[in-house]
């Protein structure tokens, strides 16, 4: 089957999923690619059912995805405000129901996703699942909905699809197939380059600058390692920020940030080169505990603290050992 017949294929069973009258929910975990992969999935959409609402299972706080918010005029509501029994079908993209125990639960009619997936509970497979965790982003796989669909997605979606591929294959450096060149190529043209610019440019709040620099104050190095513990943090996308800029110094090639965020410890992966998975070592470290999982280069684990022992929970100290020490086990 070629590349376009199937893009057609997948397009016609994505529509099969609904009815006019439907109201739609679409549950992601907020970062670039679910928001551009959401507000494709409502261009979609429009016209085409009753209703399109957004709801993301984590909070908003780093700069350049609350800019990509304003830029997509994206409504998007707390799952934990909404009921979900009051949306006739319901759809996850960029995730997978078993990421998250906000979501675990829930029965969802179609998943779009470039993840590694994992079996669903019985009696909750949906009619349509596209799974391709050999693409390096969600929004490659929107970009060939539209298409399929002979949409022209206007300059802001455009720039948030491209965005979205090129922060999820980092320049495709981390895993990147050719359709995600492919779609980054087709995109290049619509983008509004000054919208991009200003994403990539928004700025850092005072609140999360402070965490950032303790967090790198307080890294510890081994070998090519880094490992950063920030205590009570403000927002767990300080925790990806820390990480992120822990590979960008000489010869690490694996950066580990954790910290409280909210009720949950939370732990972001990095790494460099071929060898390493931190998506499976975050599973076999602390999937038991909570989500967790990711992608070779980057992962994510969230734990929520009452699932800790209490002598572990009411402890910084302890915490860091715990983490160091389930990393260490699970290799």
């Amino acid at each position: 089957m070629s590349h376009q017949s199937s893009g057609r294929a997948r397009l016609e069973a994505f529509f099969k999923v609904f009815q006019s009258d439907d109201r739609v929910l679409i549950v992601i975990s907020a970062d670039p690619d679910a928001m551009a992969s959401a507000a494709a999935v409502k261009r979609l959409l429009w016209r085409k059912v009753s209703q399109v609402a957004v709801a993301s299972v984590n909070q908003v706080k780093r700069p350049d995805n609350l800019h990509l918010l304003e830029i997509l005029k994206l409504k998007m509501d707390s799952l934990a405000s909404i009921d979900p029994g009051d949306y006739q079908r319901l759809v996850m993209v960029d995730s997978q129901p078993h990421h998250s125990p906000e979501t675990e639960l829930l029965s969802f009619d179609l998943v779009i996703d470039h993840h590694p997936s994992a079996p669903l509970y019985p009696g909750r497979q949906p009619a349509f699942a596209d799974i391709r965790p050999e693409l390096g982003a969600t929004a490659t796989m929107m970009a060939g909905y539209l298409r399929a669909a002979k949409i022209r997605p206007n300059p802001r979606l455009a720039t948030a699809l491209f965005y979205a591929i090129k922060t999820d294959t980092q320049n495709f450096v981390r895993q990147g197939q050719l359709e995600d060149m492919k779609a980054f190529r087709r995109l290049y043209p619509l983008v509004h380059l000054p919208l991009l610019s200003d994403i990539e440019r928004a700025p850092i709040a005072r609140s999360s600058f402070k965490n950032i620099v303790s967090g790198l104050g307080g890294a510890v190095f081994a070998k090519n390692s880094a490992h950063s513990f920030l205590g009570r943090t403000d927002h767990a996308d300080t925790l990806v920020m820390v990480a992120d800029f822990l590979m960008k110094i000489k010869g690490v090639n694996r950066a580990v940030a954790a910290g409280l965020a909210g009720d949950k410890l939370v732990i972001i992966l990095r790494a460099g080169g071929l060898r390493q998975d931190v998506g499976q070592l975050a599973q076999r470290a602390f999937g038991e505990l909570g989500s967790a999982g990711g992608h070779k280069n980057m992962a994510r684990a969230e734990i929520p603290l009452k699932h800790l022992e209490v002598k572990i929970r009411n402890n910084l100290q302890a915490i860091n050992r715990f983490v160091l020490r389930r990393l260490s086990d699970a290799k």
